[in-house]
């Protein structure tokens, strides 16, 4: 087995959320007049973990009544269609697909941008930018920037995040789930806002601790993924299940995972999990197998 620290980047991230969580909740009112406006028809775009923050947002979003919101893989936004403002979100600023989406709308649509990192070339490509210096990370791995830009969101949209911040210290002190601890695979669920949190539960899994994971929305675990469910293997909820479905995977062999902690204060538990899963296999999740911590093509790739 390798000889890694016991402790590292990634593990003092997760445990910084809290405090990150809370600046994020402060800042807000003071935000919403740079992030998009209510009745904008906005268009978001990330790529990996930063994608399925698009996801989460654009579902809440619509949900308050803010206006149609879109959420696209930069690489794959059809940004010739009409919106009010892009919405951009990049921890490094550097990632190759985001600038280029900012740069085919420059001077045709206004742009916001999320970042990390103030002197990168995306604060030159958005017309705005929101900087969330403070939850950078030296982790490949991305944790609590992304959950510190939702947390924003969430604010900025006009929704209470006390309960969140309550949950995510529970969330960070609760013993893990012993299922999940020595299961063989996990299928990740969620429905609404909370497909984009299952989606990153999922990417999370599998880039620190190198695990067979899988990810859809709670309603289409029906419609073939249950079949890769048996002893072993878990799904795990972000939120409610479906009436139903925790019984037709305990049928199978399955254990159903829930909880009653705010589903992005949950994402916290997978975090952690995919962390002890790496230590446990002898691996260092502060550098994962074949990632980098922005991808920068060359041109023309």
């Amino acid at each position: 087995m390798a000889d890694v620290p016991s402790a590292g980047h990634t593990e003092a991230e997760i445990a910084s959320q809290p405090a990150c969580w809370a600046r994020a909740a402060d800042a807000a009112p003071a935000l919403a007049g740079t992030l998009p406006r209510p009745g904008e028809r906005v268009a978001v775009v990330g790529c990996g973990t930063s994608w399925f923050a698009a996801q989460s947002y654009a579902a809440l979003r619509e949900a308050a009544g803010h206006g149609e919101t879109d959420a696209f893989a930069a690489s794959e936004a059809p940004l010739e269609r009409r919106y009010d403002r892009l919405l951009a979100l990049t921890r490094s600023g550097t990632t190759t697909e985001v600038l280029a989406a900012l740069d085919r709308v420059r001077g045709r649509i206004p742009t916001v941008a999320i970042t990390a990192d103030p002197a990168t070339p995306v604060v030159d490509a958005a017309d705005e930018v929101v900087v969330l210096d403070y939850a950078d990370e030296r982790s490949v791995v991305q944790t609590r920037f992304a959950t510190t830009q939702l947390v924003l969101l969430r604010a900025v949209l006009g929704e209470d995040v006390a309960a969140a911040l309550a949950d995510v210290e529970r969330a960070l002190a609760a013993p893990l789930p012993e299922a999940a601890v020595t299961a063989a695979q996990f299928t990740f669920l969620g429905r609404g806002w909370t497909v984009g949190i299952a989606h990153e539960a999922a990417l999370k899994m599998r880039e620190a601790a190198g695990a067979w994971t899988e990810s859809y929305p709670a309603m289409e675990y029906r419609h073939g993924p249950i079949a890769i469910t048996g002893p072993g293997r878990v799904a795990w909820s972000f939120g409610e299940p479906p009436a139903g479905l925790a019984a037709q995977v305990a049928d199978v062999g399955g254990t159903m995972i829930t909880s009653a902690l705010d589903p992005l204060a949950d994402l916290v538990r997978v975090q952690r999990l995919a962390v002890s899963l790496s230590r446990a296999a002898g691996a260092d999740p502060d550098t994962p197998r074949n990632l980098t911590r922005s991808v920068i093509l060359e041109d023309g790739a």
